[in-house]
């Protein structure tokens, strides 16, 4: 059986398929991997999600901040905006079924054999494994549950408290788990947040860094796969961290990482989130040129 990581989807299925065949991917017996935002700004979202569904049993999978905007507008559609291409997924004949699916899956993952944590944006420095997956379920139990789901998705939304605290409650702590999981770049030690910079790693704002360039943080001795930052190109330049947003929406590269060995593969992207053609060699030419 082989374990495979893929960095974010965003409703880009052909580079998917591209990877999954290059690798052999065999869902009787392979386990995939998925950092979350899965959906939103590619071609095929709707097509994306029914295919991931038609292979559920072998996915494990982590949300990103576009899949819970997806699950807010389908309490709410007025939350869709002009850039997102999910109306098509809402008007499905199976959108319940697709999305009574997406709102089970979690923020946070560990595979205790392999000490591998998958997440979307990170695990902020102040917490420790433990504490980060304690909190990761007080949200997915609120997802799967009818009564308190629209609340949530309606209180999910904003920038603060830009920091945790353990006397935060109601909304407000969800609000913050949810930005620390699935919205998080940028840090200070302590963990509060700057949720506007969308900069590379080394052009943090002032007094703040990269959530895993944080020497201190606690759970630096977890392996972290996590997507969501596709300005680092798959970079992180950080000891037990994987990057795999290598930004296949924006024409960059779908990036496909063996979770036990290493290997990565990257399937290039052209501008619309399909498969980029490969680019044919120049012509010789003729005899008749010479």
């Amino acid at each position: 059986m082989a374990v495979y990581a893929v960095g974010d989807l965003q409703g880009c299925l052909q580079p998917l398929k591209c990877l999954l065949e290059r690798v052999h991917f065999n869902p009787a017996v392979d386990r995939l991997w998925l950092v979350g935002d899965l959906v939103n700004r590619g071609p095929e979202s709707l097509e994306t999600l029914r295919f991931l569904y038609s292979i559920r049993a072998s996915l494990v999978c982590v949300l990103g901040n576009h899949d819970l905007h997806l699950l807010a507008a389908w309490h709410n559609v007025e939350r869709l905006k002009k850039s997102d291409t999910l109306r098509e997924i809402i008007d499905a004949p199976d959108a319940d079924q697709l999305l009574d699916w997406l709102r089970r899956q979690k923020l946070l993952h560990y595979d205790e054999p392999r000490g591998v944590a998958l997440v979307h944006a990170g695990i902020p420095p102040q917490w420790t494994l433990g504490r980060a997956l304690e909190l990761a379920a007080e949200v997915e139990e609120v997802l799967r549950d009818d009564a308190r789901l629209k609340p949530y998705l309606d209180g999910m939304y904003g920038n603060e408290p830009s920091k945790w605290s353990k006397n935060l409650s109601g909304v407000e702590r969800l609000r913050v788990i949810t930005n620390y999981f699935t919205r998080m770049r940028f840090c200070t030690a302590e963990g509060k947040l700057d949720l506007k910079s969308k900069e590379g790693a080394d052009d943090a704002p002032r007094g703040y860094k990269p959530w895993f360039a944080h020497k201190e943080r606690r759970a630096r001795h977890v392996k972290i796969i996590f997507g969501h930052w596709a300005a680092l190109e798959g970079r992180a330049h950080a000891p037990g961290v994987v990057a795999l947003d290598t930004g296949c929406v924006w024409g960059g590269a779908m990036t496909l990482y063996n979770v036990d060995s290493g290997e990565l593969h990257r399937c290039d992207c052209a501008d619309d989130g399909t498969v980029r053609p490969p680019v044919a060699p120049p012509s010789r030419p003729s005899s008749a040129t010479r």
